[in-house]
């Protein structure tokens, strides 16, 4: 039975608490540095207990409730437009929720020694609260006027951090992450609102909508159109191939910081939100479209592994390998089955917790070698053997080396694609399973050639006897044993995450069986 306190309070608390951390930081002279990283992470500690709680007496409710939606609140909010602050969570949200819990409290634990150039922590740790108070919202927001909210709050955070803390070329990348990221949104917008006039609703919650498209016999080309904006907002996200070029000069300018929650948790909400309003809410567009996504995800495999074959930089290359990991995201989801999507929230939590890893090695080697020129480096094996070490154990975990989590991101993806949905082209989804096969072929060998080339060898000459190349500190022991541990621990139990998961995607699936069975 659901805790009376969590069933009112619950999740109003977990989401609001950030912004209430960040308002009390404003009263707060800018000069006070120490008392900003305090409050920024009290109240990251305080959200992730409240947070932590919720996920706790959720779990305490037994397998059989899983699928359902919980801790509802459902209030009036703008009534002239039929909104509504309706908030929920069930076992697709609940892994996520948990993943964005634990990586915001690490991240101002590293960036306690780690606050980027130039200085001013108060605006940088107030940020990365407003970001968590987005991310956390995305997740649990089940009307889609409350759910657009928080998705758009997200984006003015990560565009600041990035344009005032980035590298070099940080106004360049700054601009094209705000813009690739709004017109997505402003299509996605768009479809949200066609899809609340052509069913002639009076709600813009998920759940309503979705009943009024059968109901109301929504025609098969409108739901497609409508499916397409969605697609196009949410593939923007993820970000799929062909709109993935953002994300390689946004994560290479960003700091390590709004790379690490950019990689960690920002990408989910494109691939959550196929999956929650996308999939759900237009079941028989998804089986018109889920050939396409099963098409660009391949492509995405492949060439963000060529991709990353190409690279100089160490970040820019972590960057590329996301673009092929959500590709195996994607080509889950587009197989339209229970396998498939449960395959997809698996991948999307592994491929948080080791690419969230890898920004974070990424920059403490900047730290120390002031450069992510994979030429440059080497040797870190001698000069930082534990973090050499740790490099290797989550190159490892990427490539998907069974007995880590990186391998349950990918191997039931692909496994996935060889029975798709029986609505679907079963021949073409087992040329896609091929290609992604190959993928992991790929992903093996840029991956280790990075590891040789950074962490083998001997230290060049340029910085063999630099005094302010260390091993690990206390802070990145803190930051990142927790990490670790989650991957070697999801690779051992994943049934943790998949048992969460399977009611409700299963009931998913179904329904999209359902609709082509009553076309």
């Amino acid at each position: 039975m659901e805790n009376a306190f969590l069933q009112d309070w619950g999740i109003t608390l977990m989401v609001f608490l950030p912004l209430v951390g960040a308002l009390i930081m404003m009263a707060i002279p800018g000069s006070r540095e120490e008392d900003h990283k305090l409050v920024a992470f009290v109240t990251s500690i305080v959200t992730a207990a409240v947070g932590f709680w919720l996920v706790i007496d959720f779990w305490n409710l037994g397998k059989s409730e899983w699928a359902n939606l919980h801790y509802t609140v459902d209030k009036n909010w703008i009534s002239v437009i039929d909104a509504r602050y309706l908030v929920a969570v069930d076992g697709i949200s609940i892994p996520l929720i948990a993943l964005t819990l634990l990586v915001v409290p690490l991240v101002l634990i590293y960036s306690w020694n780690h606050i980027p150039n130039p200085g001013n922590p108060k605006a940088f740790l107030m940020l990365i609260l407003v970001l968590h108070t987005g991310m956390l919202g995305s997740f649990v927001a089940q009307d889609l006027v409350l759910f657009f909210v928080f998705f758009e709050v997200v984006l003015l955070p990560m565009y600041f951090m990035i344009g005032v803390w980035g590298g070099d070329d940080r106004l360049y990348a700054s601009i094209k992450f705000f813009l690739y990221t709004l017109f997505g949104s402003a299509l996605m917008l768009v479809s949200f609102l066609a899809l609340y006039w052509v069913t002639g609703s009076e709600t813009f919650t998920m759940q309503g909508l979705a009943a009024g498209v059968e109901t109301n016999d929504v025609k098969l080309g409108t739901q497609v159109l409508i499916f397409g904006g969605m697609f196009l907002g949410f593939g923007i996200k993820v970000p799929m191939f062909p709109f993935h070029t953002w994300l390689p000069d946004a994560h290479t300018q960003a700091p390590t910081q709004g790379s690490v929650i950019l990689a960690a948790v920002l990408l989910k909400l494109g691939t959550y939100g196929f999956i929650r309003i996308a999939i759900q809410i237009l079941p028989e567009a998804a089986i018109e479209w889920a050939p396409w996504i099963g098409l660009l995800a391949v492509i995405g495999i492949i060439y963000g592994a060529l991709g990353c074959l190409a690279q100089t930089d160490m970040k820019r290359l972590i960057a590329f390998s996301s673009v092929a990991h959500m590709g195996y995201v994607m080509l889950g989801i587009a197989t339209l089955t229970d396998f498939g999507m449960n395959a997809a929230i698996f991948g999307m939590v592994a491929h948080g917790l080791i690419t969230g890893m890898l920004f974070f090695i990424a920059g403490s080697v900047k730290d120390r070698y002031h450069t992510l020129e994979i030429k440059r480096l080497g040797g870190l094996l001698v000069q930082a053997p534990k973090m050499g070490w740790i490099l290797g154990f989550c190159v490892m975990a990427s490539l998907g080396l069974p007995g880590l989590a990186g391998f349950w991101g990918e191997f039931p993806a692909i496994l996935a694609a060889y029975q798709p949905n029986g609505n679907l082209p079963v021949g073409l989804f087992r040329v896609y399973m091929v290609i992604a096969a190959i993928g992991t072929v790929l992903a093996a060998g840029y991956l280790l050639w990075l590891l040789q080339r950074t962490a083998f060898g001997t230290p060049s000459e340029e910085f063999e006897d630099d005094p302010e190349i260390h091993d690990m500190v206390l802070t990145e022991w803190i930051a990142w044993v927790p990490l670790l541990v989650l991957i070697v621990l999801f690779g051992f139990v994943p049934n943790i995450i998949f048992d969460l998961t399977d009611g409700a995607v299963t009931g998913f699936a179904d329904a999209i069986t359902d609709a082509a069975a009553g076309k």
